[in-house]
């Protein structure tokens, strides 16, 4: 596996890690929205233990009971998400990742909150919640 690495906008904040990605979704959660202020975030889920910040200091903002969004101080960019429903896990903002080419998603979460004149990506299995698996 080639390490999957981004960073924000402006490059003061830098993480990376080795593992290949358990899921990647379009999430269409107001929150989300509002956090990235775009109509829908594309995240993908890695193990915690793999991921790692290789430069700079990234702020934590307690986003709701028991789950934190981490962005940069300086530009704002989001770049990740934690929960303790999942302590294992994190997301990684696809669009912060260096090639996000390379992690295509596989399904929609929260299309209960979708934008009703948002039309991406229709041939993917669609979720009201969260996935299947939950």
């Amino acid at each position: 596996m080639t390490t999957i690495e981004g960073g924000c906008l402006c490059g003061a904040v830098r993480y990376g890690t080795d593992a290949a990605p358990t899921s990647s979704v379009h999430c269409h959660c107001k929150m989300c929205r509002q956090a990235s202020g775009a109509p829908v975030v594309t995240w993908i889920s890695v193990p915690r233990s793999s991921f790692r910040f290789t430069q700079g200091a990234p702020v934590t903002y307690p986003s709701s009971p028991g789950a934190e969004r981490i962005f940069c101080g300086r530009c704002g960019s989001p770049m990740v998400f934690q929960t303790d429903r999942y302590p294992d896990e994190l997301d990684i903002n696809v669009g912060t990742l260096d090639r996000p080419e390379d992690v295509p998603p596989s399904h929609h979460i929260w299309t209960s909150s979708r934008i009703g004149w948002l039309h991406l990506d229709e041939s993917l299995p669609s979720h009201a919640a969260f996935s299947p698996q939950d």
